[in-house]
C-alpha cells in the first residue's frame, strides 16, 4: 500500500465534497433562469446537498466502521457520480433538487471514509499531522475553488457544467482507492445500528427543513414550533437508544465527553455556519449589486482562496508548537473580523474597496482553523472509531453550515423586505440585507472561538525528546480533559 496514493485519493475525494458545495454559490441566478426557480426556494439549492448530507453523515462514518472504508469511499463515489451526470441533464428545479440530494448521500458516505483512511494508514504522530494538513488545506480549497470553477464554468460553458465536471473527478477517486487501497481495512465488528441512523437522518434533517421553512413561516407560527418540536424529539430518541446500545451504537455518547473531540465539533458547528452563510451573500452581491459576471465574480473569490492556504500553511507548522488553542481562538476572531468587514459593503462598492480586504483577511483566519480542528476531532481514538469520529466532525461541517446559511438567510430577506417597503431601490435593499446577513456571520465566528476558550482543553508543553507533532495528532489530549493522550484499543464501549 503506498500512503502517498492513498492520501492522494482522499483529498481528490474530499476536494469533491467540498467543491460540490460551493460551486453552485455563483451559478444561482443563472440556475434560477434556467429552471424557473422561485427567488425565495432557490437556497435549497445548495441546502438539499447540505442537509441529505450533513442527516446521513453518521450512519455513513459507522458503515465505513463496519463495512470497510474503502467500500464505502467507492460505493459513495459512484453515487456521487452518477447524482451529478443526472443533475447536470435536469430539465427542472425538481430533478435538479433529487440530484443534489443524492449527491449528498454520496457524499455523507465518500467523506467520513475518506478522513478514517488517513487515521488507519498513517502513523499518530508527525506523519498524520502532515497528512491532516493536506487533507484540511483540500477541503478549505475545495470550498473556496469552487466558487472560482463555478463562474468560470457557468459564463463559458452553462450553469449545467457545475454537475458534470464532478463525473471525470469521480471517476478518478474510484480508480485511485480500487487500485491503491486495501480492501481490508474493516472494522472488527459487522453490526449497523440502522435504528440509531434513521433517527439521526430524520432528526437532523427536520431541523434543518425547519429553519429553512421559516422565509416562508415565522419563528412563532405554529408550523416552525412543531416542526422544530419533532426535530428535537427524534434527536432525544437517538440519543436515549445511543445511550442503551450494549455494543456498536452508531454514535458512542462518551466520544463527545472528550473535551477535545467536543469542542471541536461545537468549533466546526459555528465556523461553517458563518462561513457558508457568508459565501451566499458574497456570491450574490458580486453578481446581483455590482453587476459581475458569473467568470468574473468567480475569480473574485481567489483572494479569499489564497488567504485560506496561507492559514493552512500556517497553521500546520504552529500546531505542535503551539497546540490546538492557541490557533482556533485567534484564527475565529481573524475571520469574524474579515466577515465584519465585509459587512460594510456599498451598493455602489468596487472589488478593490469592499471586497479585496476582508477576502484576505477572512480566508487567513478561516485556513488557521482547519488543521487543529481535524486534530481535535480525530486525534488519539481506537481505529474502530476512526469513521464514527470523522463522520461527527463531517456533520458538524454540513449541520452548522445549513442551519446557519437558513437562519442568516431570513434575517437577510426580511431586512431587504422592510428596505424595499420603505422606498429603497432594489439593489440598496439588497445591499442592506446582505450587510446584516455579512454582520451576523462575522458574530456566527466569533461566538465560534468563544466556544473554543471554554470547551478546548489548554495545550502542554512537549516533554524533551518527545515529537512536536504528538500533541498536535492527539488533538492536544492532555491530563486537562481527563484523556490519556494515547488510549488503549480495547472495547468500543469504555
Amino acid at each position: 500500500m503506498s500512503k502517498g496514493k492513498v492520501l492522494l485519493a482522499v483529498a481528490l475525494a474530499q476536494f469533491l465534497v467540498m467543491l460540490v458545495m460551493s460551486i453552485v454559490n455563483v451559478a444561482l441566478p443563472a440556475i434560477q433562469t434556467g429552471l424557473d426557480f422561485d427567488p425565495a426556494q432557490l437556497q435549497w439549492v445548495v441546502n438539499s446537498y447540505a442537509l441529505t448530507f450533513g442527516g446521513l453523515l453518521l450512519l455513513g462514518g459507522r458503515a465505513a466502521d463496519v463495512f470497510g472504508q474503502r467500500r464505502l469511499l467507492v460505493g459513495g463515489t459512484v453515487l456521487f457520480a452518477v447524482a451529478s451526470l443526472a443533475g447536470g441533464l435536469a430539465q427542472s428545479d425538481m430533478q435538479l433538487l433529487v440530484a443534489r440530494v443524492l449527491q449528498g448521500a454520496g457524499a455523507a458516505a465518500m467523506a467520513p471514509a475518506a478522513l478514517a483512511l488517513l487515521t488507519t494508514t498513517h502513523r499518530e504522530g508527525a506523519e498524520r499531522t502532515k497528512a491532516f494538513g493536506v487533507y484540511a488545506g483540500v477541503s478549505a480549497i475545495g470550498g473556496t475553488f469552487g466558487v472560482l470553477l463555478g463562474g468560470l464554468l457557468t459564463e463559458y460553458f452553462g450553469w449545467r457544467w457545475i454537475m458534470l465536471v464532478n463525473v471525470p473527478m469521480a471517476l478518478v477517486v474510484i480508480w485511485l482507492a480500487m487500485r491503491h487501497i486495501p480492501a481490508g481495512i474493516v472494522g472488527a465488528r459487522r453490526r449497523l445500528d440502522v435504528l440509531g441512523g434513521i433517527l439521526a437522518t430524520l432528526g437532523v434533517s427536520l431541523l434543518v427543513f425547519g429553519v429553512v421553512r421559516t422565509t416562508d413561516h415565522a419563528w412563532t407560527s405554529g408550523t416552525t414550533l412543531g416542526t422544530l418540536a419533532g426535530a428535537v424529539l427524534l434527536i432525544l430518541a437517538f440519543v436515549a437508544v445511543e445511550g442503551r446500545a450494549k455494543s456498536d451504537p452508531l454514535l458512542r455518547l462518551g466520544l463527545l465527553a472528550k473535551r477535545s473531540v467536543g469542542g471541536a465539533n461545537l468549533f466546526m458547528l459555528f465556523l461553517c455556519a458563518g462561513q457558508f452563510a457568508a459565501f451566499y451573500f458574497i456570491a450574490l452581491y458580486l453578481q446581483q449589486v455590482l453587476d459581475m459576471k458569473p467568470a468574473v465574480a468567480g475569480t473574485a473569490f481567489l483572494p479569499f482562496c489564497f488567504g485560506v492556504i496561507a492559514g493552512t500553511v500556517v497553521s500546520t507548522r504552529l500546531v505542535p508548537k503551539l497546540g490546538i488553542k492557541a490557533l482556533l481562538v485567534p484564527g475565529g476572531l481573524i475571520g469574524a473580523a474579515g466577515f465584519g468587514w465585509f459587512a460594510m459593503l456599498d451598493v455602489s462598492g468596487s472589488f478593490a474597496v469592499d471586497v479585496l480586504g476582508p477576502s484576505l483577511i477572512a480566508g487567513l483566519g478561516i485556513g488557521v482553523c482547519f488543521v487543529p480542528l481535524t486534530g481535535a476531532a480525530t486525534g488519539g481514538l481506537p481505529p474502530h472509531e476512526a469513521g464514527m469520529a470523522s463522520a461527527l466532525l463531517n456533520s458538524s461541517r454540513q449541520i452548522g453550515g445549513a442551519i446557519g446559511l437558513a437562519a442568516v438567510v431570513t434575517l437577510q430577506t426580511q431586512r431587504s423586505n422592510s428596505r424595499l417597503e420603505a422606498g429603497d431601490s432594489m439593489k440598496e435593499a439588497m445591499t442592506s440585507g446582505f450587510s446584516l446577513g455579512l454582520a451576523v456571520s462575522g458574530g456566527i465566528l466569533a461566538v465560534a472561538a468563544l466556544t473554543a476558550v471554554f470547551t478546548l482543553p489548554s495545550a502542554r508543553r512537549p516533554t524533551p525528546g518527545e515529537p512536536m507533532g504528538g500533541i498536535a495528532a492527539r488533538g492536544a489530549g492532555t491530563p486537562s480533559d481527563g484523556v490519556p493522550a494515547r488510549p488503549e484499543v480495547t472495547d468500543a464501549r469504555r
